[in-house]
């Protein structure tokens, strides 16, 4: 696919900021096309000081980790140090143990059929009845701000929690487990920390100056506060930019910049962070449920979207974390891409049966990126 209008910077600029008078604080994005590109920003970064946005700020992109993350595996798969089909249970027995450990490949921890749950409920107790969200509460925010996690606790509360679904069977389940685990392997094989692969291998690899994992609760540099609403139980939507990230670690930590993303992505599908030999397998997809309980393709830590249907597919990947939203999308021939960034999350009112509710935030984003990806 490649898409043939150039980019308008007014229009860029109007549909930008109508998501902000659609209701979120603020929010920045780089679109390329080819060698031109738009950079724009809209609103706040601070609700009580009226401190602008601007499109070079550091953001927590929460799940476009897995990208990271993914590539920093396969990069070992090349090396001969992993098999992308070899049992997790023959470099984790103790993590993943049993016959479990056996079926489960690592291929199907990076496309989320591996059938191991998702930790996050049993470690925020609030979150409980997850993704029954009517029955949630947004206390564990709180209560788990500045709490270090131990990522094989983590992993343990995964493993033991009730089965998605049998090794493999699709639709898959997405579950950050999955990726606690790929990170664990990624230590084993490595003999250093997974921050530090994927730093070596993939940020450093890349030439990517405003991306990192953190290490502590603070974004370090220019950034946004960042707002959580938990679907209008926190109003007014409160700053959780200060976190301790260990709660989900490389599966969904990374600080990163619109621009870093971008060029991310471009020297991904460019062959340069990966060989094209495993980007062709980053991109082959099964079906898999969402965390937002859609059904969706989901390749190995990429999956393709649509922002209008039928006007073509781009690869990429989306994130959140507590207060902090973004998307990062690339069309197959490198040539459109987007990055966009948003500091308010989970703004959708919920209904009697616990389903978010369209809100005005939701169909002005999928506007800006109409107007970005298909001009």
């Amino acid at each position: 696919m490649t898409v043939s209008n150039p980019l308008d910077p007014a229009a860029l600029d109007a549909a930008l900021e109508n998501v902000h008078r659609a209701g979120v604080p603020g929010l920045f994005a780089e679109v390329r096309d080819g060698d031109e590109v738009w950079r724009g920003a809209a609103g706040v970064a601070d609700l009580a000081t009226g401190r602008p946005v601007t499109a070079g700020m550091r953001h927590r992109v929460g799940s476009i980790t897995k990208t990271f993350t993914a590539a920093a595996v396969l990069r070992q798969v090349e090396c001969g140090h992993i098999g992308l089909d070899a049992p997790i249970g023959r470099y984790l027995p103790q993590l993943v143990p049993g016959a479990r450990g056996d079926a489960i490949t690592v291929r199907m921890l990076i496309n989320h059929t591996s059938g191991l749950a998702e930790y996050l409920p049993y470690a925020y107790p609030s979150l409980k009845a997850f993704p029954d969200l009517a029955n949630t509460d947004p206390r564990s925010l709180d209560d788990l701000r500045f709490t270090r996690f131990d990522p094989v606790e983590l992993i343990a509360m995964g493993v033991a929690a009730p089965p998605t679904g049998a090794p493999g069977a699709t639709p898959g389940v997405y579950s950050n487990t999955n990726y606690l685990l790929l990170s664990a392997l990624l230590e084993k094989v490595t003999g250093t920390t997974a921050e530090r692969c994927i730093t070596r291998t993939v940020i450093d690899h890349a030439g990517l100056q405003d991306t990192e994992l953190p290490t502590d609760p603070h974004v370090q540099g220019p950034h946004s506060r960042m707002y959580e609403a938990w679907f209008g139980m926190i109003d007014p939507p409160r700053d959780y930019s200060v976190y301790d990230m260990s709660w989900v670690g490389p599966a969904a930590s990374l600080i990163s910049t619109v621009a870093d993303l971008n060029r991310f992505y471009a020297l991904l599908f460019a062959g340069e962070i990966v060989s094209p030999s495993s980007l062709a397998e980053m991109r082959r997809t099964v079906r898999v449920i969402s965390q937002e309980g859609k059904t969706i393709d989901y390749g190995l830590g990429l999956h393709p979207m649509e922002a209008a249907p039928g006007q073509g597919v781009f690869w990429g990947h989306g994130g959140s974390a507590w207060g902090a939203g973004a998307l990062s999308l690339i069309s197959p021939d490198g040539g459109r891409q987007l990055s966009v960034a948003v500091n308010l999350q989970r703004w959708n009112a919920l209904d009697a049966s616990g389903r978010p509710q369209p809100h005005p935030v939701d169909a002005a984003l999928a506007a800006f990126y109409r107007v970005a990806l298909y001009g």
